[in-house]
C-alpha cells in the first residue's frame, strides 16, 4: 500500500510539473534570460546592427550626466506624488460609498471600472481630443465660464498635469474593486460593538476601517508607485515626441523607448532600465520595512 502511495504521488507531481512547465519555461525566457541579458547590453555601445563592442561603465557615466535623464525622473516622481495619494484617497471614497445594499449599485460599481476594460488607445485618442486648447471639450467648457483653458499637451508647464488627470482617471476603477473586497471582508460584528459603545462614523473609520483595511492600501501603494514607476502608454498616446509639451511630461520609460528604439542607443537604454529597476527596488525595499509601523495584520 505504501509502495503504492509513492507511485501515485510521484505522478502526481510529474503531472504538476507538466502543467506549470510553460509558465516557468515563459519566466525564464523572457523574465530571467532577458534580465541578465539586459544588464550585458548595458555594458555596450550596443544598436539595432553591427557587433556591439564592450565599453565598460560608459553608459552609466554617460546616463548620470544626463539632464535629460534627470528632468524625466523628476517627471516620474511628479505623477507618483500627484497620482498615487489621489487614487488611494479617491478611489477608498468611492469605494465607502459603494459598499452599501442599494437596488442597483451594481450598475455603478460597472461604470466605475470600464475605464479600466477600456482599449488604452481609445482613451488616449478620446483625452487628446478632450484637451485640444483650439477644439476641446474640456477648453470649451472653460470658455463659457471666462476661463481661458492652456494648451494641455503642448505647454511644458501643463502637460504633466493633463497626463496625471488620465492616469487617474483610468486607474482609480481596479483601486475601487480591491478595496471593496477589503470592506466586504470585514466582520460587521465590528461595528455593531463600536455602535454599541457610542462610536460614530468617523470614529468608526479611524478604529475600525482604516486599520483593517492597511495590509489593501499597502499593497496598492506599493503596486501603484511601481507602475507609475513604469508610465509610458498615455504620455506616447497623447503627446507627439517633437512637441514641446513632451519635456515637462516625458518619464524614465519614454526616454528610454526614446534612446533604444527611436535613436537605437540599445546599450544606453539599457543601462537607464537597470537603474529604474534599482530605483524601484530601493523604494519597494523601504515600503516593506515602514510597513511594520502602520500596517496591522489582525
Amino acid at each position: 500500500m505504501k509502495k503504492y502511495k509513492t507511485k501515485r504521488a510521484r505522478k502526481e507531481a510529474l503531472a504538476a510539473y507538466a502543467f506549470i512547465l510553460p509558465f516557468i519555461t515563459g519566466i525564464l525566457i523572457f523574465n530571467v534570460y532577458a534580465f541578465l541579458k539586459n544588464i550585458f547590453i548595458s555594458f555596450t555601445n550596443k544598436k539595432s546592427f553591427g557587433a556591439a563592442k564592450f565599453i565598460g561603465m560608459d553608459n552609466y557615466v554617460r546616463l548620470f550626466g544626463d539632464e535629460k535623464f534627470y528632468q524625466a525622473l523628476i517627471n516620474t516622481l511628479c505623477y507618483i506624488v500627484i497620482c498615487v495619494p489621489a487614487i488611494i484617497i479617491l478611489s477608498l471614497l468611492i469605494a465607502l460609498a459603494l459598499n452599501v445594499k442599494l437596488k442597483g449599485i451594481g450598475i455603478f460599481r460597472t461604470l466605475i471600472y470600464l475605464p479600466i476594460i477600456t482599449l488604452p488607445t481609445a482613451v488616449g485618442m478620446v483625452w487628446k481630443w478632450l484637451f485640444n486648447n483650439q477644439f476641446g471639450l474640456i477648453n470649451a467648457v472653460m470658455g463659457k465660464f471666462g476661463i481661458q483653458g492652456p494648451a494641455w499637451l503642448s505647454d511644458p508647464n501643463v502637460s504633466l498635469i493633463a497626463v496625471c488627470i488620465v492616469l487617474i482617471w483610468c486607474s482609480i476603477g481596479t483601486a475601487v474593486i480591491i478595496f471593496l473586497a477589503g470592506l466586504q471582508g470585514i466582520e460587521k460584528t465590528y461595528y455593531e460593538a463600536a455602535e454599541i459603545d457610542g462610536a460614530n462614523s468617523v470614529q468608526k473609520f479611524l478604529s475600525i476601517t482604516f486599520p483593517l483595511l492597511s495590509p489593501t492600501t499597502f499593497m496598492l501603494i506599493v503596486t501603484e508607485i511601481i507602475g507609475f514607476f513604469q508610465v509610458f502608454d498615455m504620455i506616447f498616446l497623447m503627446i507627439p515626441p517633437t512637441s514641446s509639451g513632451m519635456a515637462g511630461a516625458r518619464s524614465i520609460v519614454m526616454l528610454f523607448y526614446e534612446e533604444a528604439f527611436t535613436k537605437f542607443n540599445k546599450g544606453y537604454g539599457a543601462a537607464m532600465a537597470n537603474i529604474l529597476f534599482l530605483i524601484i527596488l530601493v523604494i519597494t525595499i523601504i515600503q516593506m520595512k515602514l510597513q511594520k509601523k502602520w500596517v496591522y495584520y489582525g
